[in-house]
């Protein structure tokens, strides 16, 4: 499949090997369109993670509070995503993780965009715990034919052609502290990630 589209599997040898924004996205539309599976990206984005941020998402998990948690992630997400930016926007009563991509229209963002949320949401529930609920799943492309792998996945309101990918939560969500939180790894880590982005 990857030989169809012109990259390398070999890539994928090295965890540190980087995959261009628009190689992912072609990545994700062959394999929907190979699998007949239009929620490809959807599916795969369930598969991840805090841990599939290296020692980005091991800062965000040691930290003090979700608040926190969700800062390191956002400052440092460019160590490991080009071509999208993840912000926390508030409105009332309700705080919004939300994943911008910068190249409209580009091969796969619908593919890409959906995965992004998933890995939020996987993200919050892991931060938050069991009882954390999302208040709404914002999805920018258009409300696809069948909406039950979202709904089944999400178990929470679904906004399709909204002007962005993300989860809206209750903001109080913010101040839960995190059971896993330690100074000094979180020191540690800290220095580690500085040394990422000096590099």
């Amino acid at each position: 499949v990857l030989d169809e589209i012109g990259i390398d599997v070999g890539l994928f040898d090295d965890p540190n090997n980087r995959v261009s924004f628009v190689d992912r996205g072609r990545m994700f539309e062959h394999c929907a369109s190979r699998t007949g599976c239009p929620h490809f990206g959807l599916l795969a984005g369930q598969k991840a993670g805090l841990s599939s941020f290296g020692f980005v998402g091991l800062l965000a998990k040691y930290s003090p509070s979700v608040n926190s948690a969700l800062d390191s992630l956002i400052r440092f997400m460019h160590l490991h995503v080009r071509g999208a930016t993840t912000t926390l926007k508030m409105e009332p009563g309700v705080a919004l993780l939300e994943y911008q991509i910068y190249q409209k229209g580009a091969p796969g963002n619908d593919q890409v965009g959906a995965g992004a949320v998933a890995v939020a949401f996987n993200i919050l529930q892991e931060l938050c715990g069991d009882e954390w609920k999302p208040v709404e799943i914002r999805i920018a492309h258009s409300k696809p034919d069948d909406v039950s792998p979202y709904r089944d996945f999400f178990g929470a309101p679904l906004r399709f052609n909204s002007e962005q990918y993300g989860v809206a939560f209750s903001d109080n969500w913010l101040d839960h502290r995190l059971r896993d939180t330690d100074p000094e790894l979180l020191r540690l880590l800290q220095r580690q990630v500085d040394k990422l982005e000096a590099q």
